[in-house]
């Protein structure tokens, strides 16, 4: 079992963010600098939003 501590979980935030950027610029979708100044921040800001829900829902489920 993951024990998810803070170096882990920002591992794994990372992770995602760089498969995500990496299979837009693979496709060749978007140019490298669309992607970098628009959807990199964007992803990065989704990201830090679920993130924060998601661990006020575990404290949740944690206290139950």
């Amino acid at each position: 079992m993951v024990e998810f501590n803070a170096v882990t979980t920002a591992v794994a935030f990372l992770a995602v963010i760089v498969v995500g950027i990496g299979g837009l610029l693979g496709m060749g979708f978007m140019t490298f600098r669309t992607t970098m100044m628009m959807v990199a921040p964007s992803m990065a800001i989704f990201g830090l939003i679920c993130l924060a829900i998601g661990v006020q829902f575990g404290e949740y489920r944690a206290a139950q």
